[in-house]
């Protein structure tokens, strides 16, 4: 109970940190919730609480990849971090990221139906859907939240199931010769992944190895228009 009040008080920490950012904004207020919550170079520099050791939660998956959508014990996770286990999408945050994730030079695919009961009786507000048949998963993260609530990596990976903090991305850990590492809209991320405030349209690059491995052309963007999004 006490590690999920410590969770709760830092989702409240996410909110209160942007509403005190955004008092000294000059610009008009935005239109929509999902604007809200574009990236700006401003909004990309907000760090929200680090999530802390994931070691804890159910089912949470300290293995090499690839990473299945992990659902068996996902209700409990949600009840463990604070987040709700809803009927349907949210619809007053809505916005979308899209993840890449590379392991010893290799690019590891980002689960569909992360947040997704085995069953589809409940869905996270972070959750990931299902390709068109015949298409590989796509790595577009969704965030669809029945409140207007600022979310963060960390909070997606606990969702998923897959370890991450400063130096671990499942079962592999920097040291060694080896580094964890992560890009944000194509720059340099070197602040505890978790702590990364989801924004809309972000594009987002984790990757594990040695410096060798690390990947040579680190996208920037992603095709929103192509994808609908």
């Amino acid at each position: 109970m006490n590690r999920l009040l410590r969770r709760c008080a830092a989702l409240l920490a996410i909110a209160v940190a942007l509403a005190l950012a955004s008092c000294g904004d000059s610009d008009p207020e935005p239109s929509s919730s999902a604007a809200s919550t574009t990236a700006t170079t401003a909004a990309e520099r907000q760090l929200g609480p680090a999530f802390g050791s994931m070691d804890d939660l159910p089912g949470v998956l300290t293995t090499a990849p690839p990473w299945p959508a992990n659902a068996g014990k996902l209700q409990l996770r949600l009840r463990e971090i604070g987040l709700p286990a809803l009927t349907a999408e949210g619809q007053v945050v809505h916005t979308h990221q899209h993840l890449d994730l590379f392991v010893d030079g290799e690019a590891v695919p980002v689960a569909p139906d992360i947040g997704v009961a085995a069953d589809s009786s409940f869905i996270s507000p972070l959750h990931t859907h299902q390709p068109e048949p015949g298409e590989p998963p796509d790595g577009i993260l969704h965030v669809e939240s029945p409140t207007e609530t600022s979310y963060t990596l960390g909070q997606v990976f606990a969702v998923w199931g897959v370890r991450l903090d400063e130096k671990c991305i499942g079962g592999t850990c920097a040291g060694d010769g080896t580094q964890l590492r992560m890009w944000v809209n194509g720059e340099p991320f070197e602040a505890d992944p978790t702590r990364l405030i989801l924004l809309e349209h972000q594009q987002i690059v984790i990757a594990y190895g040695t410096e060798a491995q690390m990947p040579k052309d680190v996208a920037a963007t992603y095709d929103w228009e192509a994808a609908g999004l």
